[in-house]
Parts: C-alpha cells; sequence; structure tokens
C-alpha cells in the first residue's frame, strides 16, 4: 500500500468513543448483538469487559486505546480489503491496527460465523 499521510493523520485524530455507536449500529443493524461486538474487540486488543467499558465512556483516542492493548498474536491473520485498502499492507501501525477493528466488525455484520472472525491457526 502506498503511503497516505493523510490517511494515517485522519485515523490518529478519531477518538474510539466517537467511532464506537458506528460500530455498534452496524453489528445490530445486521442482527448481531453487543456482546458479540465487545468479544469481537476483546480478543483483538485483550482488554476485559471492565476495561472496554471504561475505554467506551471516556473520551479516549484510538492512539491511546491501541497503546494500551495487548493486541492478539493471531491479528496478523487478518487479511483482506476494508474501505479501499488492504490491511495486510499497512504500514502504519496505528492505522492497520484500527482496519483490524473496522475489517472484524465489517465480517461480524456480515454474518461470518464468530469462530472464523476469532482467527486461530
Amino acid at each position: 500500500m502506498k503511503k497516505t499521510i493523510t490517511h494515517d493523520e485522519r485515523i490518529a485524530k478519531l477518538t474510539f468513543t466517537g467511532v464506537y455507536p458506528y460500530l455498534l449500529a452496524k453489528v445490530e443493524k445486521k442482527n448481531r448483538t453487543q456482546a458479540e461486538l465487545h468479544e469481537v474487540i476483546r480478543w483483538l486488543t485483550g482488554y476485559t469487559e471492565k476495561t472496554l467499558e471504561k475505554h467506551i465512556k471516556k473520551e479516549i483516542s484510538f492512539a491511546d486505546f491501541f497503546a494500551h492493548a495487548k493486541l492478539n498474536p493471531n491479528a496478523r491473520l487478518i487479511t483482506g480489503t476494508i474501505c479501499g485498502y488492504r490491511v495486510e499492507e499497512i504500514e502504519n501501525p496505528l492505522s492497520q491496527q484500527v482496519r483490524y477493528l473496522d475489517k472484524l466488525v465489517d465480517e461480524l455484520a456480515k454474518g461470518r460465523p464468530m469462530e472464523k472472525i476469532l482467527r486461530s491457526e
């Protein structure tokens, strides 16, 4: 993927708190649940439900959200295109982590089985 400084800057300015309602609406619109969304986020970040709830309630940037996360080692297995970007080719770590989350939520909303979304080797 070619470097897109504007894209990376836009991602860095986003807050998890601001994006979360859209993620939830996307999955609920497709008859998936908040619990499933949280399971996907917890799998990716290593957060407990209590920590995730804290991050949802306070204004936290994606940079801080992912800086405190313990990214799942199998996150590297997340591949494919989201918003026109191949997630495995994104060079900026924060942008890639946010796109990992986008990809997982997209798969959840598309009805993919949870066992496939939560990748294992």
